[in-house]
């Protein structure tokens, strides 16, 4: 006889069943009972469904169901905005142009929150992490678009970005669009805070930067961005 267990792909043992009954009538009533299996398969300690199991199924039917729905599927024809796209690795990689946004900050730093303009951005964002860069210009950036370090605090060095006690929550089953608003959502909706690591990343004094531009409605001063040392050829890969 030939061996053909190589070709075999994951096993699956039983481990539980779930008996439904109903009694006739026009109230039929439901009853659930449900049994452990053995080592050999057959069913054991026959008990009815408690809550916890009942929770306990409820939370693979959802699992099962999430699995089959895309993940960062666009909702109609993909933006211009967006530059790299890997739904297997759930990596995004898209841009945004000079705009107001409202910002937050702490009591601590001192500055008022209010509206103020910001330069135009790269994202980078997984499903638990980002990290974010400036842009020079409202141009779709290309490979050799020099990046800069984003002029905002809780901000690495390297881009990454420190979300504080932000509760991340991106939907397994969250669209293309859904991901990049909710991350940027989560970006100008939380706190900043401080500097990480002492690290200041623009020229000059980044509190005086953000007291100057809050409520101001200036440009923002270009000339202050630091040039990164990422490119946006390495983070695609």
């Amino acid at each position: 006889m030939k061996d053909i267990t190589e070709n075999f792909g994951q096993l699956y043992y039983p481990k539980s069943a779930l008996v439904f009954y109903q009694c006739k009538g026009v109230n039929a009533d439901n009853y659930v009972e449900y049994f452990d299996m053995d080592k050999n398969g057959r069913p054991i300690n026959a008990h009815p469904l408690t809550l916890r199991e009942a929770n306990q199924l409820a939370k693979v039917l959802k699992m099962a169901k999430e699995d089959k729905e895309p993940f960062l599927k666009p909702d109609g024809i993909m933006g211009n905005h967006i530059l790299h796209l890997d739904a297997v690795k759930g990596k995004v990689i898209w841009f945004t142009k000079a705009t107001q946004r409202e910002l937050y900050f702490t009591d601590n730093l001192g500055i008022p929150k209010g509206f103020a303009n910001v330069p135009s951005m790269l994202w980078i964002a997984e499903r638990n992490r980002l990290s974010v860069f400036a842009i020079g210009s409202n141009r779709r950036p290309t490979e050799k678009t020099k990046l800069y370090n984003a002029p905002f605090f809780n901000v690495y060095e390297d881009g990454s970005v420190c979300m504080g006690t932000v509760d991340i929550r991106i939907k397994r089953t969250a669209s293309l669009d859904e991901f990049t608003n909710t991350w940027e959502s989560y970006f100008f909706n939380s706190y900043f805070s401080h500097l990480m690591e002492n690290y200041n990343p623009v020229k000059g004094n980044c509190v005086t930067l953000w007291e100057s531009l809050v409520n101001s409605n200036e440009a923002f001063p270009m000339e202050i961005l630091k040039k990164s040392k990422e490119n946006l050829k390495t983070l695609i890969a």
